[in-house]
């Protein structure tokens, strides 16, 4: 298996699908996005962000405001921007996202959820739990009948609603769905896998710090 690219060679992929396809080329924008999320996960948010920025603008003018393509680059954004503080304007490009995500997805579509699932986030950490727990529980429903309960995104919700829980004081609950995360992780999963450790480190840490 090769090495994931790094950094500059993404830089270099960008540079040179600018030059051979152009600005605003389908595979350009593609890469344009993998290069702002590398940017991300090195906490260079600002780099990022006019990357999006950019993918944004060029699907808005390309393929139409409701379009999949347009609204995942629009997710992406406006996890950058919360990420760097501005949580009115992630929220309210979350909300834009919602009103368009039944038509470009559907009600009940994979992306959709997730979409729900990254609003709740948002909403919380706004200080509004009661909106992000009735959406979140809401989305969880719905991800267990249309996605399964092991379901890698349905896990996400969970874990997303846990942290929710914990952080406002809602402790027992929180520890009781993390317990239950953590056990369906192992069933389809295994105790050794990534994901599964992510889930019982996070357990471990409430038992640590103060569990009811």
């Amino acid at each position: 298996m090769s090495d994931p690219p790094t950094l500059a060679q993404r830089r270099e992929r960008v540079d040179e699908l600018r030059h051979r396809r152009g600005e605003e080329h389908p595979e350009t924008l593609a890469a344009m996005l993998d290069l702002a999320e590398m940017l991300w996960a090195r906490g260079r948010l600002a780099g990022g962000r006019a990357l999006e920025e950019h993918v944004v603008a060029a699907r808005r003018r390309l393929l139409g405001e409701g379009h999949p393509d347009t609204l995942k680059a629009l997710g992406k954004l406006a996890t950058t921007i919360g990420a760097e503080g501005d949580l009115a304007e992630a929220r309210r490009l979350q909300e834009h996202i919602l009103a368009l995500a039944p038509a470009a997805w559907g009600e009940e579509a994979r992306d959709t959820l997730r979409a729900r699932n990254n609003l709740a986030g948002t909403l919380a950490a706004q200080g509004d739990l009661p909106e992000a727990r009735a959406l979140l529980e809401e989305t969880i429903a719905t991800m267990h009948r249309v996605l399964g309960e092991a379901d890698n995104d349905t896990c996400a919700a969970i874990a997303n609603l846990a942290a929710i829980l914990w952080q406002f004081g809602e402790r027992a609950e929180a520890y009781w769905l993390q317990a239950q995360l953590v056990e369906t992780r192992r069933q389809s999963l295994g105790d050794d896998d990534a994901a599964t450790q992510v889930a019982i480190a996070v357990l471990t840490a409430m038992q640590h710090d103060g569990m009811p």
